[in-house]
């Protein structure tokens, strides 16, 4: 599957623009939109997957401008797991898909057959039984991804699937979202940078509604390069003067002082170059290299 944005926008009333002149090309693989909580990923999304019409611009899927004559059927081939999935609490989980089968207008044999394959591929099985309440909040990820795999989608997009997680169940999700990609577009919300880092083929960063970067995870480390340091500081009192003049990343207390990572323009007096992360690669985008273009 290929979409294909174009110039899309989206205006509220007041004049409030949630997406400003969005564009991206999204193929095959994992996508990544890294972003803030209110960045615009979630209307982005919505309109993906035709829950909400843009203002202006078009959204091409495989050939086809989506509109409202034809989004009822495209949407017949998109799995969607928003952030908050309601889930009643007193249904099973199997109880749960069928339930969302039957939603989707699938047959029973097609429910049986399709709830049997996920519940397996969601490592769900010994828990079909169990009522919703009764599940951990990754379960019920879990749960959340089947039901937006049910009608064996080509198009699955997924927000902040991993979100307050324990790290063994954001491992088992990212994992999950990485088998399932195979044959298909996935795209992937999330603030959380190690979910890009680990599984995205490629991402977009998104700030205030618009995108301030799109490419490779390796090519957005490669921006960061010879703006990434170490230094050394002496007290509380010197890290604080410090951070007034650099964006520091982590600083770790030790028998010499205080070794601050930052990002600069510049290599500072005592400084150490380091490799960047895409931690560091990500804040150096949005605090630095978006603030020169944006000037």
């Amino acid at each position: 599957m290929f979409i294909e944005v174009s110039n899309l926008e989206m205006q509220y009333h007041k004049g409030t623009k949630a997406l400003d002149n969005i564009s991206l090309s999204i193929g095959e693989g994992v996508f990544g939109l890294l972003g803030e909580n209110g960045a615009g990923k979630t209307t982005l999304m919505r309109i993906l997957v035709t829950l909400m019409n843009q203002t202006s611009g078009t959204v091409n899927i495989d050939g086809t401008i989506i509109n409202s004559k034809n989004a009822s059927k495209t949407r017949c081939n998109i799995g969607y797991l928003p952030q908050e999935l309601g889930l009643h609490p007193n249904l099973t989980v199997r109880e749960t898909l069928d339930y969302f089968g039957i939603l989707s207008l699938m047959s029973l044999s097609d429910r049986k057959k399709q709830i049997a394959i996920l519940l397996e591929e969601t490592n769900l099985e010994e828990h079909a039984n169990k009522k919703i309440r009764q599940l951990s909040g990754g379960m019920k990820r879990r749960v959340g991804l089947a039901q937006a795999m049910l009608n064996n989608p080509n198009l699955i997009v997924v927000d902040e699937p991993t979100t307050g997680l324990d790290p063994e169940e954001r491992i088992r999700i990212r994992m999950l979202i990485s088998k399932i990609s195979k044959g298909r577009t996935i795209i992937l919300s999330t603030h959380v940078v190690e979910d890009v880092a680990s599984i995205c083929n490629k991402l977009a960063i998104m700030e205030k509604g618009e995108i301030i970067f799109t490419g490779s995870v390796p090519e957005l480390i490669n921006i960061a390069n010879n703006h990434v340091f170490t230094k050394n500081v002496q007290n509380e009192a010197e890290l604080i003067q410090f951070s007034k003049q650099h964006i520091i990343t982590n600083s770790v207390y030790t028998s010499k002082g205080i070794c601050v990572r930052f990002i600069s323009d510049f290599k500072v007096e005592d400084s150490v170059a380091e490799n960047p992360n895409i931690e560091d690669a990500y804040i150096y985008v949005r605090n630095t290299l978006h603030k020169k273009v944006s000037k």
